[in-house]
């Protein structure tokens, strides 16, 4: 038999295909052979790489092994703090992914935490309790309130037994369950009812299940499975920096290669061109840039923990920038994952009630004025009722608190018992009904429980008077049928046949808002029925009204998804509950629209082949009733469309999917240890809104990883530019091996790292997301970068060539080139600030960070030229204020210019560009 079908069959088929006694279970001798047979009920785990090897396969990449090259070269050139520094982040970078590669493989031990360590089975005719890995298929599980459950099982028998498997499929509510009905083969993992699974929980009641799936052939295992099938991708940003190192080291290889042999040709000695070409391709190769990454994500970090949000890997924060669809979860994500009453029915009016969750503030409101409770018998009746026939407890701060030491105004409230109960309990506390007081002065005195069968609960109260009153409350079609009168103000009336067509009206019109709807009602008892209560008195009842509830959406996602929505960010919503629900939920999000989206459901996914839900997954925003493999399907056919994926979820369910999408975001409350292990990051406040501030903070650092792309590439091509033009053009060297070294490191380093940390554009997220496959030249960096670049390479050659041949000065024409290089690049980087305005537009004080690293560089440079000891190290002289005159112009011209464009730009057309505080 399929591990799928079993809720397909009956409960004798399971027990007799298993060859197991329902009654006494399997002998211990059985279970050794099933042992040896099935193996340990436990997850499987693929066989681990050595950690040596996997250290080693951090030094594969391309840019990793230049840089290695680069630390040779270096050494090799006596350079040896810039050795010792290129191999530092070389290993910092190795260590870093190390450490990711390990922490993102502990999903799979977070899935095995899931596995109850005991169990209670039937064995040898006995219950015994055992360790959950001994449990095997045929075992006889007995099943009560509070249990986890350790394996997959089809149900024998149950008593009011009710699971949460919220983890597992999504759904919000608890799981009714039964054992006498078969499912069709279609039903999806939330419809069958007569199953239970291994990492879910009993909330009430109790049953037996014969054990049908241990270990990896569990629904939990399959999905340990889809997970370790899933491969990690790199992200836009890994693949761009890849593409970017390759062309960037071969092009400056071949460049200094051409250097060299053509200084060769012209009677330059080898050594010394050989010398001059190593230089500049050291200079050349931006072995810094790897470095700034990851400098500009680990502040990104940084901001981000102030936020809420923990990243897991450094590159998610920038692929969240560039994030096109967020597939998220419902339950606890959009949604409080509290159920609130949102609506009362009630003596022929309909009562709203305001407030969310279970926090009591709020109130009850008739035609958009709040209602006085004493005024309004018939509600508070219709309250007292689902107050009374109530089993679950609020409480402030983990504290059943009564009388006068509640305070309504306060915080911290919460639920203990089943959350429909719950909702309703605060929905009276918001009208000051309070079961403590009521039963002062009643006391309970029996209770018939709710049964899936029955669809009802009554209890009996017996008040100061010795009056015995019966509370009932269930399914409305079925309390209906009970009801013969109807609660007034004047007392019980006879329920008409246009009274009972309004209250069904009234029904029709609470489901189709998604709202779960409870019917209350109430009659009194004689002595006698009082003391032998069963089904026969819940007859005759006096209907009281209708409680519609829902688990709302939180407040603050519905501001973040319109903030995506201008993003140009599609919010797509998964979700294990039903369509109906699903569809509610979205529409008050503003994520579905009808006639605009589409919503499909788990088997309508599985009626479709992979054409066909890739025709139809852009037009779709509501999945309902999804399985793990179907979040995998939706997420890989939205990737096959160009989409760059973010996925949120909180369940063991969504692990597969985060893993494979490009970005796994996993809640930090709710979220299960499986979930977080698989993500890349996760919001400790399970705040929909912390993604926002992701986004935005994954473009800010794209874009300021652009602005020292300009800036380092622009700076670069100058340098091999002018040692190129000077060979092409039959010149002297401009500059020695030892004076571009040094250009490399006092322009390299520190500059560029503050463009890391710029601020960002106030209006970055009123713009679309990059296309995916964007080039990280686009929207004309390129053309900025090679016009910067032969700019300043011209503009060095320009000042050797002026003071070389006017004042035949070999040193000093190599001196005023060497500080003309420097300047050009100290003047340039402000220009890189921002790729639409200069800056004079721009707020010149707001990184403090680049005017500091702009003049410690200048510092730095002027002592290589005046401090004797350093001068001779680099071969400078003294510049006379005539030189300086003629390096400063040529070097900031772009400057000057720019300057004259703002003092004389019409004022109307002025704007100053904020930066965003940070």
């Amino acid at each position: 038999m399929d591990r799928e079908k079993w809720y397909t069959r009956t409960p004798d088929e399971a027990v007799q295909f298993w060859q197991t006694s329902f009654a006494d279970g399997l002998s211990t001798a059985e279970v050794k052979i099933r042992l040896d047979k099935f193996g340990f009920n436990e997850l499987a785990e693929k066989e681990k790489v050595p950690w040596w090897k996997r250290f080693l396969a951090q030094f594969q990449d391309f840019m990793v092994l230049v840089l290695l090259g680069a630390t040779l070269i270096s050494a090799l050139l006596g350079e040896y703090a810039d050795a010792v520094t290129i191999l530092i982040i070389v290993l910092m970078n190795a260590v870093l992914g190390f450490i990711q590669e390990y922490r993102a493989e502990q999903s799979l031990s977070a899935l095995k935490k899931l596995a109850s360590p005991t169990a209670r089975v039937v064995r040898n005719s006995m219950v015994q309790q055992i360790p959950a890995r001994e449990l095997v298929p045929g075992d006889m599980l007995v099943l009560e309130a509070g249990d986890k459950l350790a394996a997959d099982g089809r149900l024998i028998n149950v008593h009011n037994l009710e699971v949460d498997e919220a983890a597992l499929t999504g759904e919000s509510m608890p799981v009714r369950k039964v054992a006498d009905r078969s499912f069709s083969e279609d039903a999806p993992l939330g419809d069958r009812k007569n199953m239970v699974y291994a990492g879910t929980s009993i909330v009430r009641g109790r049953g037996k299940a014969v054990v049908c799936a241990a270990g990896m052939a569990t629904e939990v295992g399959h999905i340990a499975g889809m997970i370790q099938e899933t491969t990690e991708e790199t992200t836009p940003l890994e693949r761009r920096l890849d593409q970017l190192g390759r062309l960037l080291v071969w092009g400056c290889l071949a460049i200094c290669l051409i250097v060299v042999v053509t200084g060769v040709i012209k009677g330059e000695s080898l050594f010394l061109m050989c010398m001059a070409g190593i230089s500049l391709a050291v200079a050349a190769i931006p072995e810094g840039l790897p470095a700034i990454v990851t400098v500009a994500l680990a502040l990104g970090v940084q901001r981000m923990i102030k936020q809420r949000a923990i990243i897991r890997k450094l590159p998610a924060v920038e692929t969240l920038g560039c994030t096109t669809v967020i597939c998220s979860d419902k339950t606890g994500t959009l949604t409080q994952n509290q159920m609130t009453v949102r609506q009362i029915f009630a003596n022929g009016n309909t009562y709203d009630v305001t407030g969310t969750g279970y926090d009591i503030k709020g109130n009850i409101l008739f035609n958009q004025q709040p209602v006085t409770i004493s005024r309004d018998k018939v509600l508070q009746q219709c309250l007292t009722i689902g107050v009374l026939c109530n089993n679950s407890t609020l409480k402030q701060n983990n504290i059943a608190i009564t009388g006068i030491w509640r305070n309504k105004t306060g915080t911290g409230w919460s639920i203990e018992g089943d959350p429909t109960e719950g909702a309703i309990i605060v929905a009276a506390a918001k009208a000051d009904i309070w079961q403590t007081e009521i039963e002062k002065s009643q006391q309970r005195v029996a209770e018939i429980p709710f049964e899936s069968e029955r669809r009802r609960m009554s209890v009996i109260y017996r008040d100061a008077n010795n009056n015995n009153i019966l509370y009932m409350k269930g399914a409305p079609d079925t309390i209906t049928e009970l009801c013969r009168y109807s609660h007034t103000p004047a007392g019980p009336a006879t329920m008409t046949s246009e009274h009972r067509a309004s209250i069904n009206n009234i029904i029709e019109q609470m489901s189709s808002q998604a709202l779960r709807v409870l019917a209350v009602a109430y009659r009194r008892l004689t002595p006698a029925q009082a003391r032998n209560p069963d089904e026969a008195i819940e007859t005759e009842l006096v209907f009281a009204g209708l409680i519609g509830m829902i688990d709302p959406p939180r407040e603050e996602a519905k501001s973040s998804i319109a903030l995506c929505r201008e993003a140009g960010i599609k919010t797509v919503m998964i979700t294990g509950d039903h369509k109906n629900t699903a569809i509610a939920i979205a529409q008050e999000l503003h994520i579905y629209r009808d006639g605009q989206h589409k919503a499909l459901t788990g088997t309508e996914l599985d009626a479709m082949n992979e054409g066909e839900l890739d025709a139809t997954v852009n037009k779709v925003t509501v999945y309902a009733r999804v399985s793990p493999a179907h979040k995998l399907r939706i997420v890989r056919a939205l990737k096959r469309h160009g989409h760059i994926v973010a996925m949120t979820g909180d369940g063991v369910n969504d692990a597969p999917a985060i893993k494979e999408a490009d970005i796994g975001i996993a809640m930090g409350i709710s979220g299960t240890a499986v979930t977080k292990e698989a993500s890349a990051m996760v919001l400790a406040d399970d705040n929909f809104a912390t993604i926002v501030a992701a986004v935005e903070e994954g473009r800010g650092i794209y874009d300021n990883i652009r602005k020292f792309i300009r800036y380092l590439l622009s700076c670069n091509i100058g340098e091999v530019l002018t040692m190129f033009l000077a060979a092409l053009l039959g010149m002297p060297m401009p500059l020695l091996p030892v004076q571009i070294l040094w250009v490399n490191l006092v322009t390299d380093g520190l500059p560029a790292m503050a463009l890391g940390v710029d601020s960002y554009n106030p209006n970055i997220m009123k713009r679309p997301p990059r296309h995916p496959g964007e080039s990280v030249f686009s929207r004309g960096l390129s053309r900025k970068i090679i016009g910067r670049g032969i700019q300043i390479g011209l503009s060095t050659l320009f000042v050797f060539s002026v003071i070389y041949y006017l004042q035949n000065d070999l040193a000093l024409a190599r001196t005023a080139a060497f500080a003309t290089l420097v300047y050009c690049q100290m003047f340039h980087v402000f220009d890189c600030r921002s790729e639409t305005a200069t800056i004079f537009e721009l707020t010149f004080t707001s990184n403090k960070y680049l005017l500091a690293a702009v003049t410690f560089s200048t510092v730095m440079q002027l002592s290589v030229m005046y401090i004797p000891f350093l001068s001779a190290i680099f071969s400078t002289v003294p510049l006379s204020l005539g030189d300086w005159a003629l390096v400063l112009t040529v070097s900031g011209w772009t400057l000057i210019v720019n300057g004259f464009k703002h003092i004389f730009k019409p004022r109307p057309a002025r704007r100053t560009i904020l930066p965003q505080n940070r």
